[in-house]
């Protein structure tokens, strides 16, 4: 008996194991293969360090020009009486939340200036809150009843839909900002604060609030029922998410210049409860510049990569100089440097 033979198809044609040739299968397609050589090393970090520095500082020069007033008032803003039970003062319907603030300008602030809330340790981006919410109902009247992902606030205790449905309209931001300079009343203009395709893709013109913040518990502002949420500036911004526990979003716009040295008088609304979960409330007013607003690290990150790019290319140079050796020199291979194997 012989072995070792090929096994026969039912064709009576021999199968062979042999794989298909193909330039695919045995790496022969063309390809670049670079050699890095100390030529093209140093050239690539001085050329990173020759952009990457004079982007840096005119990214960090223009983030210097931005002008920007930040105002904590959430501590401040409590009653003297209410200090050791901020609870208690924000959630009773009893007690003023009325509060006065004044703001010096630092520099002269050219139109427009732009209003932000910050807020701290408010975590946006939590899975149950940010799945709390109906975009089919937003974008479309006859979607009114998908409330199937909002709960708990879903329907009424007759079992109506809400209007916006969901956790996240539900804490809609309502703090509200007056503002005044030498007696004069500033306008907030809330043309434009949110992004136009939110405005005509997702929230719709023809869905209008119903049943919204009528329960016990109040979470935060409410809406006009007469306006469609198209129109709902406040809240289309609102409901754009944070990736991050520390955030600001654009309340509106003061469309004239200040002065350097004048004093804003703020009237502000404390309504919004942050204090039963450790949160901090920010007043913002900010000009911008061609990179947006204050941002100073992105002119330093490209600074410190720009100035290692360099540090780099001189000490490759350096090296290249005092130091140098043939390329592919063979006696840098390890059985050449240790014949013996020890």
């Amino acid at each position: 008996m012989m072995t070792g033979e090929t096994s026969s198809a039912p064709s009576g044609k021999t199968k062979s194991r042999k794989p298909k040739y193909s330039r695919f299968s045995q790496q022969e397609l063309p390809a670049c293969k670079p050699i890095l050589t100390p030529g093209w090393v140093i050239t690539a970090f001085l050329c990173v360090g020759i952009v990457f520095i004079p982007v840096g500082l005119a990214t960090f020069f223009a983030s210097e020009r931005v002008v920007e007033v930040v105002d904590r008032y959430d501590q401040d803003c409590i009653p003297p009486e209410y200090r050791n039970d901020s609870l208690e003062y924000i959630q009773s319907t009893l007690t003023d939340k009325t509060c006065d603030r004044s703001l010096i300008v630092p520099k002269q602030m050219k139109g427009p200036v732009f209003i932000y809330y910050e807020l701290d340790n408010f975590y946006q981006n939590h899975r149950r809150y940010v799945k709390s919410r109906s975009d089919k109902q937003l974008r479309s009247k006859a979607s009114e009843s998908d409330t199937d992902n909002c709960k708990p606030e879903a329907v009424t205790l007759s079992n109506a839909p809400i209007v916006p449905c969901g956790l996240v309209a539900w804490s809609l931001f309502n703090d509200t900002y007056g503002f005044s300079v030498k007696s004069k009343v500033l306008d907030v203009s809330k043309k434009n604060i949110a992004w136009k395709s939110d405005q005509e893709h997702k929230f719709g013109s023809d869905v209008y609030p119903k049943n919204f913040q009528s329960g016990t518990l109040i979470g935060g502002a409410r809406l006009n029922s007469s306006i469609p949420l198209s129109e709902q500036v406040d809240l289309i911004v609102w409901m754009r998410t944070a990736a991050l526990p520390t955030f600001r979003k654009l309340y509106g716009r003061i469309e004239v210049d200040l002065e350097a040295n004048d004093i804003i008088e703020v009237t502000i609304k404390n309504n919004y409860n942050t204090y039963s979960f450790g949160g901090k409330k920010k007043l913002v007013l900010s000009t911008t510049s061609w990179i947006g607003g204050k941002n100073g690290f992105l002119g330093r990150a490209y600074l410190t990569v720009g100035g290692l790019s360099l540090l780099f290319a001189v000490g490759f140079i350096i090296i290249y100089v005092f130091k140098p050796r043939p390329l592919g020199d063979p006696s840098y291979l390890s059985w050449n440097r240790n014949p013996a194997g020890i």
